[in-house]
């Protein structure tokens, strides 16, 4: 996706006491072709200069657009300084012949005056449903010169419409006739026709269902591009609140139909989020269970001119059965799979099912008529085969752990072995495994995150997998061989898993001869990178990456191995700048708002507060809970900042506004927040719930006042601004207190938030969490004010033996210096606020810690993922509370934001989003530990890099800012005249603009290009 914004949107706002949310994702593919339209003087050739990463909705060369208006951007890449758009002019065409020729017969914008580049909206003529259009866009530059060699790109309609009946040519919800809710099998469905004489020009497939499905069109099975191959997709069509939207796919599948005489549609059906406990809670759910359905159009459309269409309908066209070897699967459970049942050649045409039973409609229109039908705006989650894992170790135990042997594969197993797969890397998906042995013998996969020892809370022998953090989710991959002489291989499908060790068991003799683990993700792009010289930083960056991997699968998840794996509101909030700092991830996240926009209007209190979870689960219950809900605000601010583009920002308005005007409703003019269930959950300090409920009524306020002015809400945005001030008001004398000259923020008025399975715990004042939020809303009177509840914080981060003397009631007393406190709301506020208020070296300090808590005390225990608790594992305790302890939860990722602003260097300009303009300000590590340092963002205008090297004398520094963008170097120096470019310094260097000197800190503002400077540091 390419997003910025008009650089006169957005509030300029103080860095310390507002808003460092993320960025926006841009696809990295290049479209291909060439040509331009319009006369103009041509760029010198020598510049390199070139528009490049076409997008349409922020996706390249996108199938199934239902945008009335889509949304156009590009790139310009340049060797040149200074280099920037001064015009542009977007010509849509119905073939890349017109274009070529310079012939927009769809919609030609005329030359634009503008240095926009991203989210221009297309504003010709209707666009047609399932229609192809190419579309290319002239570039002009500072000195009026059109670039040369514009590519040509398109994007593809999808059925433009959502009531489910227009565009689908009478297809229908269809189900297997007489095939009871939960009843054993999987429904396989199939229908065949005869191919209409002529030659295919192209074939669209048009598909989704009440559960998840694996389609397939003559027997082969129906995948999507994945760079330059192609790849399976998991349980699509994904996950929404099917009560008030289901997606559905586009396929691009002429070459499954093209040649051939015959087409043979068909598909298996799984229960997903739809027929799964996972659901229980919401209005589609039935405890009896829910039978499941397909929906799909096949359109195939003649070199002649002339159409064909395939549906799903009701009667005895459609065949169906649960007779195959798909036995059992589930979201949580597993699947289970019997090679004896399957039924070859059953998705190729010729195959007689004539013995099969018919199909009926599926009554869920009657139940839902309001339940909107959609294309997917995204892209789908995926296997991506080049994070799969093979096994880094194969041990074999005797029955009872008695005995053990290492072994490689192929490994025969006898009943009662169990072999322990271990492969170097929690992650999520599927186990893809081939195996060889008799008919009839079943065989066990059971994956697991961690493997057990002799500490406390181990469910097994040594060496077993751990699998009692799993709860209630049997979380099993069964297999039935049929007895193939050559070897049976087999990959779930209809579920997934969160595992880095899984263990083989088996009732025969079974030889294993392959294994891998399979990775499953909706983060199919990474955008972004850190890496330093330390290898546990690097390893701690490398377990967020992952995190984020295996959360990110159709709705960011908490956790995706128990039975669990919800979207958390709190989790998706706090993580996201992160996470989209990491990953192309802005249609991901505005996708998932609007399944929060629905649960908020189905499921939330009152019909107006945004729920702990979307979509609906069985963990909703409407009570307020701050930090969670505010998830519908700090998303779309997210979003926003990190793209340039407000429209999630417009989309999300009206349940915005419903979510603060809800708590005003309830809490009046005391200006306090809603309440707050959760708190600043998991903390080893705890802070007040109340007083987390009222920072974050503040925060929303303020990003509303933001949003606003940045869409033209001129009286909105005052309203809000005036209830941020309000908030504080309210805070600072509720909070804020001055005793014998002593200053305390009173964070213990109030409840502390549950911990499940942690003894009960007390509220304290001064807490870090409280201190951190304070300093980053400015919830203070006076810079007097503000330099006590530093010092406050960094005492209490300190924690000396001065401090715990001081402070013998606080839970500080039993851990070391230098270590954190926060939970889930402060973690993602800590190192930025510590920075922001110059104690960057506090924050290093913590990045460093490897003593509990700390990020580095998992690495240092062999995490490969973030974990959910500080404590989720030690050597000394064994493992953590088993009602609620996951090693995949990405929130502590959140560091990774910090990481980038200011380890690396690359910060977003809250003025400027979609880094239009940006900051460039690389913090060293006062430690010394961490000596290099390379930062690189694909931000919408292009890539960024931010690299140091630095000794005690000198700083190496290289940058590159994208072309169409500008940026505020802010770069660490005892002398401004020794930051030089080469030998001139780089205030004297041509387009840059020398700011001051400060506090060790020179500031230049630079014009887009590459940069390698250095600078004194002695």
């Amino acid at each position: 996706m390419t997003d910025g914004v008009d650089s006169t949107n957005g509030r300029t706002v103080r860095r310390r006491t507002v808003l460092t949310t993320a960025l926006g994702a841009v696809p990295v593919a290049v479209a291909g072709g060439s040509g331009g339209a319009g006369a103009a003087a041509a760029a010198p050739v020598g510049d390199r200069t070139a528009v490049e990463g076409l997008t349409v909705e922020h996706r390249t060369d996108p199938l199934g657009v239902d945008a009335d208006r889509p949304r156009f951007g590009w790139r310009t890449a340049s060797s040149a300084r200074g280099r920037r758009q001064t015009a542009y002019r977007i010509l849509v065409a119905s073939s890349p012949g017109r274009l070529a020729r310079g012939q927009a017969d769809v919609w030609d914008s005329g030359r634009v005056t503008s240095a926009e580049s991203v989210a221009i909206r297309y504003d010709g003529e209707d666009l047609r449903p399932s229609t192809r259009y190419h579309w290319t866009v002239r570039v002009w530059d500072e000195n009026g010169r059109a670039l040369p060699g514009t590519p040509i790109a398109h994007f593809e309609t999808g059925l433009l419409s959502t009531d489910g009946v227009t565009g689908w040519d009478g297809a229908r919800w269809i189900t297997m006739a007489g095939k009871a809710p939960n009843s054993e099998g999987a429904p396989l469905l199939r229908t065949e026709t005869a191919l209409r004489p002529g030659r295919v020009r192209d074939a669209r497939l048009y598909i989704s269902a009440l559960g998840v499905y694996d389609a397939y069109i003559n027997g082969r099975r129906v995948q999507v591009p994945q760079g330059k191959e192609t790849t399976l997709e998991l349980l699509t069509p994904g996950w929404t609140n099917y009560d008030a939207r289901i997606d559905y796919f586009s396929y691009d599948v002429t070459g499954l139909v093209a040649g051939e005489r015959r087409i043979t549609l068909a598909a298996v059906l799984g229960n997903g989020w739809f027929n799964s406990r996972v659901s229980d809670g919401s209005s589609y759910y039935s405890q009896d269970g829910d039978r499941l359905a397909l929906k799909a159009r096949l359109l195939i459309r003649y070199t002649d001119g002339s159409t064909q269409t395939v549906v799903t309908a009701p009667g005895d066209d459609w065949k169906a059965t649960d007779s195959g070897p798909y036995r059992a699967d589930d979201i949580y459970d597993g699947q289970t799979y019997d090679a004896r049942r399957e039924i070859p050649g059953w998705t190729t045409s010729g195959f007689d099912a004539s013995d099969w039973p018919g199909t009926e409609e599926h009554d869920f229109t009657e139940r839902f008529p309001d339940t909107r039908l959609v294309a997917y705006p995204g892209e789908s989650a995926r296997l991506m085969p080049e994070w799969d894992r093979g096994p880094e170790s194969v041990t074999v135990h005797d029955e009872g752990f008695h005995e053990s042997r290492p072994a490689t594969l192929p490994v025969t197993l006898h009943p009662g072995e169990t072999a322990v797969i271990d492969l170097g890397q929690n992650l999520v998906g599927v186990p893809r495994y081939t195996l060889r042995g008799p008919e009839g013998a079943q065989v066990a996969f059971k994956p697991g995150e961690m493997l057990n020892d002799t500490s406390e809370g181990a469910d097994g022998p040594e060496g077993s997998v751990y699998r009692a953090n799993l709860r209630t989710a049997k979380a099993t991959s069964t297999y039935l061989l049929k007895g193939d002489p050559d070897g049976e291989t087999h990959q779930d499908s209809l579920t997934f898993y969160g595992f880095r060790y899984v263990s083989v068991t088996t009732t025969d003799t079974v030889t294993l001869t392959e294994f891998t683990g399979r990775v499953a993700t909706s983060a199919i792009r990474d955008i972004g990178t850190v890496t330093t010289d330390d290898a546990d930083i690097n390893q701690l960056i490398s377990n967020v990456r992952w995190g984020q991997r295996g959360n990110y699968l159709w709705v960011p998840t908490d956790c995706p191995q128990r039975d669990e794996r919800c979207g958390w509101t709190g989790d998706t909030q706090l993580f996201s700048a992160a996470g989209l700092y990491n990953a192309d991830a802005v249609s991901f996240l505005s996708h998932f708002q609007e399944s929060l926009i629905d649960s908020q209007r189905i499921y939330g209190a009152d019909g107006a507060q945004f729920t702990w979870i979307a979509p609906g689960a069985r963990y909703n219950q409407p009570i307020p809970a701050s930090g969670w809900a505010d998830c519908g605000v700090v998303v779309p601010w997210t979003v926003w900042q990190m793209s340039g583009d407000t429209t999630v920002i417009d989309r999300s308005w009206t349940a915005m506004t419903a979510y603060l005007d809800w708590i005003h409703a309830r809490t009046g003019d005391t200006y306090a927040g809603q309440g707050a269930v959760f708190g600043d959950w998991l903390a080893f300090q705890d802070t007040s719930t109340q007083l987390m409920s009222d920072v974050y009524y503040g925060y929303s306020a303020h990003l509303m006042a933001g949003m606003a002015q940045a869409t033209g809400r001129t009286e909105e945005a005052r309203a809000y601004e005036e209830l941020f001030a309000h908030v504080k008001r309210a805070f600072v004398t509720k909070y804020l207190v001055t005793e014998g000259g002593t200053l305390t923020l009173r964070s213990s008025l109030g409840e502390p938030p549950p911990t499940p399975g942690d003894s009960p715990r007390r509220t304290e004042d001064d807490s870090q969490t409280a201190l951190l939020w304070a300093l980053k809303l400015g919830f203070y009177d006076t810079e007097a004010q503000r330099r006590e509840l530093v010092t406050l914080l960094a005492d209490n981060i300190g924690n000396d033996e001065a401090y715990k003397a001081a402070h013998p009631d606080s839970t500080r007393v039993h851990y070391p210096a230098n270590t954190l406190a926060v939970g889930f709301l402060g973690v993602n506020v800590l190192a930025p606020v510590l920075t922001d208020e110059g104690r960057a070296d506090l924050a290093y300090e913590l990045l460093h810690q490897d003593a509990m808590p700390s990020w580095l005390y998992s690495v240092k225990n062999g995490a490969t993922t973030i974990w959910e608790r500080w404590n989720s594992y030690s050597e000394e305790d064994g493992f953590g509370p088993v009602a609620m302890n996951s090693f995949n939860h990405y929130s502590y990722g959140a560091i990774m934001e910090w990481m980038y602003e200011s380890v690396a260097g690359i910060a977003r300009d809250p003025a400027h989003p979609g880094f239009k303009h940006f900051f460039l300000g690389p913090h060293l590590d006062p430690t010394g530990r961490i000596t290099r340092v390379t930062g690189s963002h694909l931000s919408p205008y292009g890539e960024i890099v931010s690299a140091w090297t630095a000794d005690d004398s000198e700083l190496a520094y290289r940058a590159t800012i994208p072309a169409n963008s500008t940026a505020t170097l802010r770069i660490p120096t005892t002398d401004p005249d020794t930051v030089r470019e080469g030998r001139t310094p780089l205030s004297r260097v041509r387009g840059v603009e020398y700011l001051g000197f400060a506090d060790g800190i020179a500031s230049y503002r630079l014009p887009s290009g590459h940069y390698e400077l250095t600078s004194s540091l002695d």
